[in-house]
Parts: structure tokens; sequence; C-alpha cells
């Protein structure tokens, strides 16, 4: 089976075709004036899912995503707080990587920071002023829009209905009310560099067409980010990119949904943000990246402040499952054995599953879907698991199901959280020894006595279960 992925350039899903031995993916990163929040998490898990699954599917990748370190936003944010704007970037960017590493994010290949790159900025504009895209004003570089006869293809719009639709500052350097500035004049009391046009700085677009080419060269497979970005910013960079090269940019472009707070975008402007930090104090990282993962990727997320409480309670089943499992069949690897009756039947459903998903995550990335196809699982598991006789055939195929949730719900989605091995002051020897009285005092019926046991266990957040198999203890989450 092939990978099919949604094109926003095409508009139609495509399949996957990969000319060298690497994927190669671009995505807009964030620009750090301030602390990382839930939006900044969405492109960051999506992208961590879609890399790791593709490495499952035999692919390797190579990741970029930039830090936009020079910024309007940063440069006012530094004069509040009375602080060096590449100092306060620094600061962020820092906390940004901290909270992905904090989500379980595998980290990109290469963070390439703008303020680092002004040499290949200045090539880059030096080319377009070449061949006619750019041109210098007063200090200023501004990129020609009429000189790129496709601009308006991403987000399927005419020039016409760009300038009828558009608000725009007046500016009498300007050659078309479109055209946009990818260098911008020195102004007091700002960072800037010199230049063939004199001191300043690079616009925003410009940077994401110089990095990514210089790490990824004029053509690569991925580019990825907010659906906020289609206009202006990916536009402007096919424009750029295109304009200096002659070749396409990317050959699929993915944007994922915006998060929305009580029906509005979440963002920094609005002030409506959740950051990593303190959704991670009440909330386990795994159980984020199950929400962040239960829609589409292309869908709008809706959140509220009981919303992971809300679908916790299906994560929590799911958890509860691979958590039996691992303490039946234990973590380590098991020798096959024959299968039979009921235990192969079990087998054939892994199987199945195991294509399911594969067939729900080669449809443009549909984690939605996929995790639909766990569910279903859990649910054959569970009334296997409440009717199965003790012997290594079943134990065996429990095995199976476990490795399955491990690989394709641990290592590929980060959505599973294992039962600790040690709760505060207590070993697991001493936890297994409070079990078995436990067991002893109920079948003596003093039921008062095992109940202290057990709540003693719950205020040290051990939760204790009785199963079919016998009572069992995990953390609380």
């Amino acid at each position: 089976m092939a990978v099919y992925v949604y094109n926003t350039l095409t508009r139609k899903k495509e399949e996957l075709a990969v000319g060298g031995d690497k994927v190669g993916i671009y995505v807009c990163g964030v620009t750090p004036y301030s602390d990382t929040h839930l939006g900044h998490a969405r492109p960051s898990v999506v992208w961590d899912v879609i890399k790791k699954y593709l490495h499952y599917r035999g692919y390797q990748t190579f990741h970029v995503q930039n830090f936009t370190d020079i910024d309007d936003k940063i440069i006012n944010r530094a004069r509040e707080l009375g602080m060096d704007p590449l100092a306060l970037a620094e600061h962020y960017s820092r906390e940004y990587l901290e909270c992905m590493d904090s989500l379980g994010v595998a980290r990109a290949d290469r963070y390439p920071k703008v303020s680092e790159h002004m040499p290949d900025i200045i090539a880059l504009i030096e080319r377009l002023i070449e061949r006619g895209h750019a041109y210098a004003v007063n200090g200023n570089v501004f990129y020609s829009v009429l000189s790129f006869p496709e601009y308006g293809k991403l987000s399927n719009q005419k020039i016409e209905q760009l300038q009828a639709g558009t608000r725009f500052e007046v500016d009498p350097d300007k050659r078309h009310p479109l055209d946009f500035a990818i260098w911008k004049k020195a102004r007091p009391n700002e960072p800037a560099w010199g230049s063939p046009w004199g001191k300043g700085r690079p616009g925003w677009h410009i940077e994401c067409s110089a990095l990514s080419y210089k790490y990824l060269g004029s053509e690569f497979e991925f580019h990825g980010g907010g659906c906020d970005l289609i206009f202006p910013h990916h536009e402007n960079e096919i424009a750029q990119s295109e304009g200096a090269t002659g070749r396409p940019l990317a050959k699929y472009w993915l944007h994922n949904g915006m998060i929305n707070f009580r029906h509005e975008k979440m963002s920094k402007s609005l002030g409506n943000i959740v950051t990593i930090k303190e959704i991670l104090k009440t909330y386990p990282k795994e159980l984020v990246r199950y929400f962040l993962l239960s829609s589409h990727y292309s869908s709008e997320l809706e959140y509220h402040d009981r919303k992971l409480d809300e679908i916790g309670r299906g994560w929590q089943r799911l958890n509860d499952c691979v958590n039996t499992l691992a303490n039946l069949t234990g973590k380590n690897e098991m020798e096959p054995q024959p299968l039979d009756g009921a235990a192969a039947a079990l087998a054939a459903v892994v199987r199945e599953a195991e294509a399911r998903f594969t067939a729900a995550m080669d449809d443009d990335f549909n984690t939605a879907l996929a995790i639909g196809v766990l569910f279903d699982l859990l649910h054959q598991v569970n009334a296997y698991v409440a009717g199965m006789d003790h012997d290594p055939s079943a134990d065996y195929a429990l095995y199976q199901v476990y490795r399955l949730f491990s690989r394709l719900a641990g290592d590929i989605f980060g959505i599973i959280k294992l039962d600790g091995q040690q709760a505060p002051g207590l070993s697991e020897p001493l936890l297994e020894l409070l079990l078995e009285l436990r067991t002893e005092l109920r079948s003596q019926k003093q039921y008062e006595l095992a109940d202290r046991i057990r709540d003693r266990l719950a205020e040290l957040n051990v939760v204790i279960e009785d199963t079919p198999q016998g009572p069992r203890w995990r953390m609380r989450t």
C-alpha cells in the first residue's frame, strides 16, 4: 500500500513519491517572544507522529524547523521588558524545545535561526533582484508580485481577487500594493545587519525560503505549518523560492488546523493561550498528545477547561488495557508459541488491526481513524481476557497484542503511559506483598482491614484494581 497525502497546492490527495533515500521536511517554527502554548504543540506533535510513522513505513526523514528570532513582536516585547531582543528570543527558543521534550516530541534535525543566517538571506535577495523579481528602494527591498505569474496558486486566488479583498498600508515605494518587503531598512534602536542596501533586517517571508534552500535544496517533499500561514506567508515563500530557482519549492503542502479556546483561535495576541507548562502540571503528556491526535490534523480542535477530563476516560481505558497486558505477559521478549483456538483467532485480530491502522495512516495520516482501530482492538482484547484460560498459547497471543499496542500507540503516537514500577517509599516487592496480604484478608472476610490497605495505598497514588486474574496495582496518572 502507498501513502497518500492531501496537498494544499493541488487540493487533492496524491501518492507520496520520494526521489532519494530521505524525505525532506520543512515546518515553519515559532516566533519565540512568549511562553510555549498548546497551539504551538499541535503542529509539533502532528509532525512528530508523521515522522515516526514514515520511519515505521521504512522511510528516512530530514526535518528542518526554523526559529524566527527577529520580528516586530520580539522587538516590542523586549522593549517592554528592557531586554536585548536576541536574548529574549534565545530564552523562549530554549523554553520551546524544553516544552516539546516534555511532550515526547523528537527533535528536528536542524533548528536554524534567522539571526545566524544573514549571508544566506542576503544572497537570496540578491538573486531575486538579478532575476527581476525584486527591487530596492530607499534602503528597503520589495518582492514584485507581478513578476511571478503563478502568485496565488497555493491559496487558490487571483492577483485581482487578492488586491480587491485585502487592505494594505499605503507605501509610495511599492510598485504594486501586493508587493511585500524582503529587506527592511534599519530603524532606531532595533537590531540591524549590514547589506548591499544599507543596514536593516530581513522580512518575515524571506527567511523560510533561504533556510529551506540551505538545508533541503531547491525541492523537497513536505512543507508544513498552520492553515493560517497559507496566505500570505506560504504563498510568498513559493513566489520567492520558485522565482529564485525556477523549480518547485515543495511537492506536498500540509497544513494543520487551529486550536480554538472557547470558540476563538488560541493565540498570544488574544491572550487566550494555555501554556504547556500549565497543562502538564495537571495532565500527563500522553493524554495531551491523545487530545492533539484525536482529530485529523487538518481539522480544527476545540479546547475548554474540562476537555482533557472528558476525553481522558477513553484514554484511560486504552491505557488500562495495555497495562493489564503488560502485567499478564511481562514486558520482556517471549518465545513464539503455537497458537490454536481462541488464541489463534486473537492473533488474526492483531494482524487485521495492524493492517487497518496502517490503512488509516496511509490515508493522509488519519490519526483519528487509527485511534478508532486501537479502540476496536481494545474491545476484542477485553472480551478475550475475560474468558481466557491460562496457558502458554494464550499468554503468547496476549503478548502479541501488547507488542502491537506498544509499537503503534506507544512508539508512534506516544499516548501510552505504562504504570510506574515504584511508588514513593514503596518498592515493587513490598507492593506485591501488600496485595497478597489484602487478598488473604478478603478471603478471611476481614474487609475493613483489606479496605484500609487499599485506601492508604490510594493516598500514595497507588490504585488497586480487582480483576478476574487477581488484584493489580498501578500509579494514578
